[in-house]
């Protein structure tokens, strides 16, 4: 029998590096702090806990989300495979019941035969290598100190790098007044997925100037205020000039009230079903850093709002993440100077952002520790495919203004002949990621196949 590869961390990305290294026949340590050691937004001690939201976002193969998720489906992704399991309505997006979701990977990963799994805290890189740190944007503090170490040792410099993010509140679908709310998704696209919360012009003021007056979470005068572009609180993006919400999560292109004769409001504020039971939901977009008390009274004046009750209330938290350009290569394996270590980095610390970027990062990562510890010759995905252009951003990007990145098809390496129609090239550059996903599969199945994996 092998050693192990070594995994800190059962969030979405060690969880599936886990279950990667494992289906090639490696055995693995899973070290997961959580429920011995919490954190201030997770609320179980499932692998895989969603935190912002439930939604994987979209579907839609000419979408970097949807192209992610297809490739990864191909590859055999648990986190995939659970997400399509607990899947809940969201239009053309993947939105999953997140108790359900966390349960079923959780039950995966334990289950599996060449899966050791241990709940405590781990405040030490491990030295046993090949080993994948997938700790997240919540490292703890023990961890991070003893990482700026090695990055100090590596590049001079014991700076980690690190941004905002905040959570959606979440309401009671029992308390939502249903005679002011409308259900629909945009442009008529999928099932009548969302519940749609109008709002005509001076009710929309009146909401922005109750957000822009309302009492904020502090940050602490060491760090600098800094929030990730693609997951903007609610209250920035009203402090950013009247219409930016109309042009964000609020925005009513698309969506008709049929209470009012079919016509569009002035803006909108969408709720997505949270679990398959149907009695919650999410505030889309609605991501904040208002005190709890202000997000009761601020939220109150949304239409079909005025008496929720919030099953859970919005947290700003900081997330961390390294200098990867400077330090990883596009196996996600951290080589400072070129040098090969055995380990590895995956999931946000690594300067992905979103969900499923974490989950990939994690297939990618876990991959790449198995084969090491096989003795085997690492994959490079071809930044053809949305898995190689995400892992060839975070090592190749400008490490003076490195930030994290969402998956999409700018990244993406272009067609050597474009047509001029966009979506035909879009359609293109789909078929030729899920062809080269289709050669590296094949690869896979044959490496599983010579190895001693339990399916």
């Amino acid at each position: 029998m092998r050693d192990y590869v070594t995994i800190v961390g059962a969030g979405l990305a060690g969880a599936e590096a886990a279950w990667q290294a494992a289906q090639l026949g490696v055995r693995v340590r899973l070290y997961e702090m959580r429920p011995v050691v919490g954190t201030p937004v997770h609320q179980t001690g499932n692998m895989a806990e969603l935190v912002c939201s439930n939604s994987l976002r979209s579907n839609e193969l000419e979408r970097g989300p949807g192209l992610l998720k297809e490739e990864m489906r191909r590859l055999g992704s648990l986190i995939l495979r659970s997400a399509d399991a607990c899947a809940v309505p969201a239009g053309t997006a993947l939105a999953v019941d997140r108790v359900l979701f966390g349960g079923a990977v959780t039950d995966a990963v334990e289950q599996h035969p060449l899966v050791t799994v241990e709940r405590c805290e781990i405040t030490e890189v491990p030295t046993d290598r090949p080993c994948v740190v997938a700790t997240g944007p919540l490292t703890s503090d023990a961890l991070s100190g003893d990482l700026c170490r090695i990055m100090k040792e590596a590049t001079g410099s014991e700076e980690l790098l690190y941004f905002f993010d905040a959570v959606s509140p979440i309401v009671e679908a029992d308390t939502i007044d249903y005679d002011r709310v409308f259900e629909a998704s945009r442009y008529g696209k999928g099932e009548a997925a969302y519940l749609n919360c109008p709002m005509n012009e001076s009710q929309y003021d009146a909401f922005r100037d109750a957000l822009l007056a309302a009492e904020k979470a502090s940050l602490h005068e060491f760090e600098r205020k800094f929030f990730f572009d693609g997951c903007l609180p609610i209250e920035e993006l009203a402090e950013r000039g009247r219409d930016t919400m109309r042009f964000g999560p609020m925005k009513p292109v698309g969506l008709l009230n049929p209470k009012s004769g079919n016509t569009q409001p002035f803006a909108v504020v969408q709720l997505r079903q949270e679990n398959n039971a149907k009695t919650l939901y999410n505030l889309v977009g609605f991501q904040t850093r208002l005190t709890w008390p202000e997000q009761t009274r601020v939220f109150h004046k949304i239409p079909g709002l005025g008496s929720a009750e919030f099953a859970r209330y919005g947290v700003i938290h900081r997330n961390t993440f390294i200098n990867s350009p400077r330090v990883l290569k596009p196996t996600y394996e951290f080589c400072p100077s070129g040098q090969a270590t055995g380990l590895f980095f995956a999931g946000q610390i690594t300067g992905v952002e979103g969900y499923i970027e974490s989950a990939a990062s994690g297939l990618i990562a876990g991959l790449n520790a198995a084969l090491l510890e096989r003795g085997e010759d690492a994959i490079v995905f071809p930044p053809t495919t949305a898995l190689g252009a995400l892992s060839h951003y975070i090592s190749t990007a400008d490490p003076e203004h490195f930030q994290p990145m969402n998956v999409n098809f700018g990244l993406l390496i272009p067609l050597d002949d474009p047509p001029r129609s966009k979506k035909l090239a879009r359609e293109m550059m789909v078929q030729r990621a899920l062809k080269n996903i289709k050669e590296i599969a094949s690869e896979l199945d044959d490496r599983r196949t010579n190895s001693n994996s339990t399916p």
